[in-house]
């Protein structure tokens, strides 16, 4: 938290063979020990495998995957009089693509034994159809949102 003044959001420059602003944001949280070539390599040839498999354009496979993962509503602790709830919060679109690219890469490394290439592509053909770890985990946190409504009147 800077002393003075606001902190500018960056703005995020386009992919070059897409054109989308979301692509780079993958490539960056995909890419380790600075290697951004590497990890433009996993990504198109993760989206084109996917693509490939589900007989849909690479970019749409992102698109819906993406579309797919993104939370809607979160739980976010509370404290109140000693006590610590978990209110049920809406997400903010830059947080819900966060958290959406965070899940499909942390679940595609998980998957051990296979190239990153082909782990990816999986994650995304999963999270196409509504199935995989990363889906799952969106229903997880939609459902504990769910179970404490209770609590949402405590929303700040």
């Amino acid at each position: 938290m800077p002393r003075k003044g606001h902190v500018k959001k960056r703005v995020t420059p386009p992919d070059s063979v897409y054109a989308n602003a979301s692509v780079t944001k993958f490539i960056n949280c995909l890419m380790l020990d600075g290697k951004k070539s590497t990890a433009e390599k996993i990504l198109y040839g993760a989206l084109n495998l996917a693509g490939s498999r589900l007989n849909i354009e690479p970019a749409e496979v992102f698109e819906k995957a993406m579309a797919n993962v993104r939370p809607l509503v979160e739980v976010r602790p509370r404290r109140v009089g000693g006590a610590t709830y978990q209110v049920p919060v809406e997400v903010k679109p830059d947080r819900a693509q966060a958290l959406a690219i965070r899940w499909i890469i942390s679940y595609s490394r998980a998957r051990k034994g296979i190239p990153m290439v082909e782990r990816l592509a999986r994650e995304f053909g999963d999270a196409c159809k509504g199935e995989g770890g990363s889906v799952k985990k969106r229903e997880d946190t939609h459902r504990m949102a769910e179970a404490n409504r209770a609590f949402a009147h405590y929303r700040w």
